[in-house]
């Protein structure tokens, strides 16, 4: 295998003369300030000023401060390093429409671009350290802004472009954010999304908010009064090369979208997220210059923003599609690949379970020779799923990288890896180095294989958030006061007699009956592998006899009908599996599951709504809707 062949991680590996991946994991745990330093010099990334001491610990482990007394700039490092490195021509952003209008961007004029929008923010007297919102479809624009508002050391905020005026301005008022760059309105299963009204209704709530830019979709289309137009902010200054920040100065704000509580605001710094980024992709998941990479995400999702970073940071091309992967066409993914060449494609499994209620020639119509490497993350999986996806998808070549981190996290914690790419179903190769991932129980002790745990992270990484927006305490109190010392992720995990790892859920979701304890997961994927449910939810609920009772709520299979009788095959597959204390008291059947915007079901919401608890807040979900229906489903099945 040639050189420019070799993954990555292969050649860092060679480079420091370390035997395998699990020596790697070790190594940067005992020697953190060694392997940060070995990732930015292995990807080259810049400095302005070097810093001096790269990791200090002096404040604890909860603040952990990063490249002490250097100076840097993320967007610098996207564009114009990457342009040195011989990229300037290369497509660096490819668009599709819905409707299949086309458009794409080199570097060289994602950098023009950037330089201009840089220097129209600075006009308008946007300074370092202020706060400028992104509410944006997936076009290139949106990545333009992204990079532009970090490059003068602006913090950008990006947000979930289905939410409404309340959520907006919920995170606008909370991060203090004086501008904001939007679109006109943006284009969902054939229809036109308003936009830039919801930012209207919504910039009374924002006190702070001084300026609106809005990109308009249609050709000539007219600007309001009162709005700066994209293309009159890219002519109002000069070009603005990129500042030279110290190297921790806040780049993102990222809201995590939780369902009870304000949504937490993450902190993530240049070069933290530079870092990250460049390892989780450009190391652990393979990505190379030579790929095209397709991931169906919203910027208000941290794959969003990582995307963005790490595509540059690479030298590889992303493609952008706006909308839903199914529409126009039910096999939409599957032509974006083929026609697109697309070489890295990214996935939920949620989305996967949707894909398998298609007809089989859907995805057998479509030519995906060109993957190479295939990525997922957003829920566990279950092993039908993983096993449909690796072969008609995948086609036994292309293997499937596991990624499961947070965005607190800045990245993953586990993930796959191209040297160990047949882990078992569901599964990850192993920790991510540089996290100290380790299951413990309750009291924070290493659990041996084969034990349910807690994920926790027994030191910091240079991607964790740094805090929570204005909010030190919630911060500790969320992360670092359950088990001192360790960071809790909220996730189940275990590792196997192999060493294979693998998430359960969340580990506030667990559901325990008879003195067992289990994650939804286990429940779900026996549902599943009857055939006869596309999707499930599994939630523990009181019972006056049991303490404990199992609640199912399902989306029935493509071509099943939402019978007694089906749901008493449930119930029998699940006792079957787990035995007869985890037989489902209730089986309830829904159109749709509520979940986040990043695909994961929304199981707290699926509880509160049958225990009549209070809901939360359900501005993250890509499908509120979904809760109305739900309770009336939960209302029929107490009355009945």
């Amino acid at each position: 295998m040639s050189e420019t062949g070799t993954p990555p991680l292969e050649r860092f590996l060679r480079l420091h003369g370390i035997p395998d991946y699990d020596s790697l994991v070790a190594r940067a745990a005992r020697e953190p300030e060694w392997f940060w330093a070995a990732v930015m010099e292995f990807h080259g990334l810049r400095f302005f000023r070097p810093y001096e001491r790269l990791l200090d610990l002096s404040k604890g482990p909860e603040w952990a401060e990063w490249c002490v007394g250097g100076t840097t700039n993320l967007a610098w490092n996207c564009l114009d390093r990457t342009i040195a490195n011989g990229h300037a021509e290369k497509p660096a952003i490819l668009w599709e429409g819905e409707d299949g209008s086309r458009r794409s961007l080199t570097y060289a004029d994602l950098a023009a671009t950037v330089s201009r929008a840089a220097g129209g923010l600075t006009s308008l007297g946007i300074r370092r350290g202020e706060v400028v919102g992104l509410f944006m479809p997936s076009v290139p624009e949106a990545i333009a802004a992204f990079l532009a508002i970090v490059s003068i050391g602006a913090i950008a905020l990006p947000m979930f472009s289905g939410f409404g005026p309340q959520a907006v301005a919920e995170r606008l008022a909370d991060a203090g954010a004086v501008a904001v760059v939007t679109a006109d309105h943006t284009w969902r299963r054939g229809r036109k999304v308003e936009m830039a009204a919801v930012i209207a209704a919504a910039a009374a709530e924002v006190p702070t908010l001084r300026h609106v830019v809005l990109v308009p979709r249609d050709p000539g289309a007219a600007v309001e009064a009162g709005r700066i137009g994209w293309h009159d902010l890219l002519a109002r200054g000069q070009p603005a090369p990129p500042a030279e920040l110290p190297a921790e100065t806040p780049a993102m704000l990222v809201y995590t979208s939780g369902t009870s509580g304000r949504p937490k605001g993450t902190v993530h710094t240049h070069c933290g997220f530079m870092t990250k980024a460049a390892l989780d992709f450009g190391l652990i998941l393979d990505l190379r210059p030579t790929d095209r990479l397709l991931w169906m995400s919203d910027l208000g999702w941290l794959t969003g923003p990582i995307l963005a970073v790490a595509t540059p940071l690479v030298g590889a091309t992303l493609l952008l599609a706006e909308g839903t992967p199914d529409y126009p066409e039910p096999g939409r993914l599957w032509r974006l690949v083929q026609d697109h060449r697309i070489s890295f494609l990214g996935v939920a499994p949620t989305m996967v379970r949707a894909f398998m209620q298609q007809p089989p020639e859907v995805v057998e119509g479509y030519d995906l020779s060109s993957l190479r490497v295939t990525a997922s993350t957003g829920e566990p999986w279950t092993p039908e799923a993983w096993t449909w996806f690796r072969s008609k998808v995948c086609g036994g070549r292309a293997p499937i990288l596991n990624y499961s981190g947070g965005t607190e996290i800045g990245g993953g914690i586990l993930a796959g890896n191209v040297l160990r790419p047949e882990v078992k179903p569901c599964g990850f190769a192993g920790p991510i180095p540089g996290m100290g991932a380790a299951v413990v129980d309750d009291d924070g002790n290493p659990l041996p294989r084969g034990r349910v745990g807690e994920l926790a992270l027994t030191m910091p990484s240079i991607g964790l958030t740094r805090g929570l927006w204005r909010d030190p305490a919630r911060y500790i109190e969320s992360y670092w006061s359950r088990i001192p010392g360790l960071w809790v992720q909220g996730d189940f995990a275990s590792v196997d007699e192999d060493g294979d790892w693998f998430i359960h859920g969340r580990s506030d979701d667990t559901i325990k009956i008879a003195g067992k304890r289990t994650g939804p997961a286990e429940i779900e994927a026996l549902l599943l592998a009857t055939g006869k449910v596309a999707e499930a939810a599994a939630i523990g609920v009181p019972d006056p006899v049991k303490g404990s009772a199992v609640v199912c709520v399902c989306v029935p299979a493509r071509g099943v009908a939402a019978t007694e009788e089906v749901a008493e095959a449930l119930k029998q597959a699940v006792a079957a599996g787990l035995g007869t204390s985890f037989r489902p008291k209730a089986v309830v059947f829904v159109e749709d599951l509520p979940k986040t915007r990043s695909m994961k079901i929304m199981r707290r919401v699926v509880r509160s709504v049958w225990t009549g608890g209070e809901v939360g807040d359900l501005s993250g979900l890509v499908n509120p809707e979904s809760v109305g229906r739900l309770a009336e489903r939960v209302a029929g099945a107490a009355a009945s």
